[in-house]
């Protein structure tokens, strides 16, 4: 059976909730990225983002399926043997949100559609979600999230090599080696189970994995910190992602970034891959 058969009549309708958008995540995640202080306090307003530490889902125990994602939820497909990845999004940001100031999320599906890769089918589905304060309109953001049924062909390295190392040539450069203690750290943060981010063996003889998985986002974010620590004055207005390949703990990774006049294209390598993920930021006043 296609797809596209099982969510021919899902058509879940808008959720809207509320954050206070305490300083506490933002100073959590300035700590885990070993930053000498905290990139934000009440009234200052929060990074490209970093919006992801905030209006978080944490489901009972008994809510959770075997890979720790929850086996149901409001915009999750009604497919067999679901398989999640996260694939990129895009953001528009009319003003930022600030800290302290509390916020409403209004989350909507925004599309769905099957598609047929080297890998089998695939469905895409996309959530839209508004940010407002105050009444205000803040940002509009699009997640692309790929959903598959059962286990999957894809390759990956049958080793994690931790002293292989990227050589890149990018004006803006930020190197990190993520670890299990970082990635559990994030976890929390995020309010993520997946196993795949804890669970070693989970990874390998479930998943296939060599090895701990770096979370998507997370890669994401360190993409976002280029323009965030070498073009500080300069206001992101918008921005695109897309995650390609994945990274485990123990690799050496490169977040590279080459800015232009009103734009920076931004990318995550390592020694096995140039792209991982790449993005791009536009500036605006």
């Amino acid at each position: 059976m296609q797809l596209s058969s099982y969510v021919e009549s899902w058509t879940p309708g808008p959720v809207t909730d509320g954050d206070p958008l305490s300083a506490d995540p933002v100073a959590a995640l300035s700590a885990v990225l070993d930053l000498p202080g905290t990139v934000a306090g009440d009234g200052d307003p929060l990074p490209p983002l970093w919006h992801w530490l905030y209006f978080l889902s944490r489901p009972a125990q008994r809510d959770l399926g075997a890979d720790g994602h929850p086996s149901n939820g409001h915009f999750l497909p009604p497919l067999p043997d679901r398989k999640r990845m996260w694939a990129g999004g895009r953001c528009e940001i009319t003003e930022p949100l600030r800290l302290g100031e509390p916020a409403e999320r209004v989350s909507g599906l925004a599309s769905v559609t099957a598609k047929r890769g080297r890998t089998g089918e695939m469905l895409f589905v996309t959530e839209r979600r508004e940010f407002r304060q105050g009444g205000r309109l803040c940002l509009v953001e699009e997640q692309d999230i790929v959903y598959r049924s059962g286990h999957t062909a894809a390759q990956h390295p049958a080793v994690v090599e931790e002293f292989a190392s990227a050589h890149p040539t990018d004006p803006w450069q930020l190197a990190l080696r993520p670890d299990p203690v970082l990635l559990f750290r994030f976890s929390a943060l995020t309010a993520n189970a997946h196993r795949i981010h804890y669970d070693a063996p989970y990874c390998r003889a479930e998943e296939g994995y060599p090895g701990l998985v770096v979370h998507g986002p997370l890669l994401a974010l360190l993409m976002l910190e280029l323009p965030r620590r070498h073009a500080p004055a300069r206001r992101v207005r918008s921005l695109s992602y897309r995650l390609h390949r994945p990274v485990f703990a123990g690799e050496l990774l490169a977040a590279c970034g080459t800015p232009a006049a009103d734009r920076a294209e931004l990318r995550v390598a390592t020694h096995r891959e140039e792209r991982h993920g790449t993005a791009e930021v536009v500036f605006g006043g």
